[in-house]
C-alpha cells in the first residue's frame, strides 16, 4: 500500500463520478475515480441505439458545450461527450479496477481494490444503479438465453423472444427486435406499458400491441423459463409458449453491498435510501458521501444526471471547509 493519502477517492466513473472530480480538481483536492469498468460504464451498456429522455444542454457540466446532432443526444454522442470530459480536465481515473473493501480506521478510509489499496481522507460513493440488475428469481432464469441487459436486435432476427418489464428499456428492444423480424411477447405486471415511457415511442408500443403485432401478457408474471419454452402466469391461468430468448428488463439497483461495508443506514421502508444530509451529501458516516443516483436507494426514478449533477459541487465545498479546520 502506497503511503500516500487523497483528500478525496470517488468510487465511480460516470457522468456523476466524473463530475466529482472536476470540482475536485477545481478545488484543488488530491482525488482519485476508481471505475469498476470503462470509462462511463453505464452509458456503455446502454443499448447501442439509445436515445436520451433529457435535451443535450441538460446534460452539459462544467461549462463544456455538449454537442448533438439532434435534441436529443444518443448513446455514442454521449459517450464522446464525457470523454471529452475526461480529457479535458485530465481527470485522474483508474479504469477497470473494481473496489473490494472499504474499511475506516480512525480518521482514515482503507480501499482495496482488483488492482492495490488506497488511503483516503473522504470517500465519495457514485455507483449509479446500473450494474445489479432486479432478478426474478424463477426457476430457469440462470439459464444461457436470459438476458438482463439489451444491447441490440440482430441476435434475435427470426427468433421467438420473451421481454419482460413495460418500462422504456423493455419497450426499446421490444420494438426494435419486432421490427428485425423476431417474434415478440411482453410480459407487463400492469395492465399496460409504463407511463413514464418516452412521450415519442409510448403511442408506437401501445399501437403495436393494440394491433397484434406484439402480443401483450398484461397483469402476468413469467413464472418458469425452461429450454425451449416459458411459462406465464396470467389472470386466466398458466399459458405456456414457445421461446428461444427472455430479454429480462426488470430494472437495476445500486451496490449496497459497498453501503453496509461502511455502515450507511438505509431506510425501513421499501425505498432501502440510504441516510445522508442533502445539503452536503455526506452520510451518517462522516467522510462518506453519496453522488448521483445511489441517494434514492431502490427509488431510481428521483436521480438522473441532469438533477444530479449539483452533488459534486455541494460535496467538494464541505470537504474543503472541513480540511481548512
Amino acid at each position: 500500500m502506497s503511503n500516500k493519502i487523497y483528500d478525496m477517492l470517488i468510487i465511480g466513473g460516470g457522468p456523476i463520478g466524473l463530475a466529482c472530480g472536476v470540482e475536485a480538481g477545481k478545488a484543488g483536492l488530491d482525488y482519485v475515480i476508481v471505475e469498476k469498468g470503462a470509462l462511463t460504464n453505464s452509458i456503455f451498456n446502454y443499448p447501442i441505439n439509445m436515445t436520451f429522455f433529457s435535451t443535450s444542454d441538460r446534460l452539459e457540466m462544467a461549462d463544456i458545450p455538449f454537442m448533438s446532432i439532434g435534441n436529443k443526444p444518443n448513446r455514442t454522442e454521449a459517450l464522446e461527450y464525457y470523454r471529452r470530459i475526461f480529457s479535458h480536465f485530465d481527470l485522474n481515473v483508474k479504469l477497470y479496477e473494481v473496489v473490494q473493501t472499504l474499511e475506516k480506521k480512525e480518521e482514515l478510509f482503507y480501499v482495496k481494490t482488483s488492482k492495490g489499496e488506497y488511503l483516503a481522507k473522504n470517500v465519495v460513493l457514485a455507483t449509479g444503479f446500473y450494474d445489479l440488475p432486479n432478478l426474478m428469481n424463477i426457476p430457469g432464469e440462470d439459464l444461457p438465453k436470459v438476458q438482463h441487459y439489451y444491447k441490440e436486435p440482430w441476435p434475435f432476427i427470426n427468433q421467438k423472444i420473451v421481454v419482460v418489464g413495460g418500462a422504456n428499456s423493455a419497450v426499446d428492444a421490444a420494438l426494435e427486435c419486432w421490427r428485425k423480424g423476431a417474434e415478440v411477447s411482453m410480459v407487463l405486471l400492469e395492465e399496460e406499458v409504463d407511463q413514464a415511457v418516452k412521450y415519442w415511442v409510448r403511442p408506437d408500443i401501445v399501437n403495436r400491441i393494440k394491433e397484434g403485432s406484439i402480443k401483450a401478457f398484461t397483469k402476468s408474471r413469467l413464472k418458469e423459463i425452461r429450454a425451449h419454452e416459458v411459462v406465464i402466469a396470467t389472470p386466466e391461468g398458466e399459458v405456456t409458449i414457445e421461446n428461444d430468448f427472455v430479454l429480462a428488463m426488470t430494472g437495476y439497483k445500486p451496490n449496497f453491498g459497498l453501503l453496509n461495508q461502511l455502515g450507511v443506514k438505509l431506510s425501513d421502508d421499501e425505498k432501502c435510501q440510504p441516510q445522508y444530509d442533502e445539503q452536503t451529501h455526506e452520510t451518517n458516516v462522516q467522510g462518506v458521501y453519496l453522488a448521483g443516483v445511489v441517494c434514492g436507494g431502490l427509488n431510481t426514478r428521483e436521480f438522473f444526471i441532469e438533477n444530479s449533477v449539483v452533488h459534486a459541487g455541494m460535496i467538494v465545498k464541505d470537504i474543503v471547509e472541513k480540511l481548512k479546520k
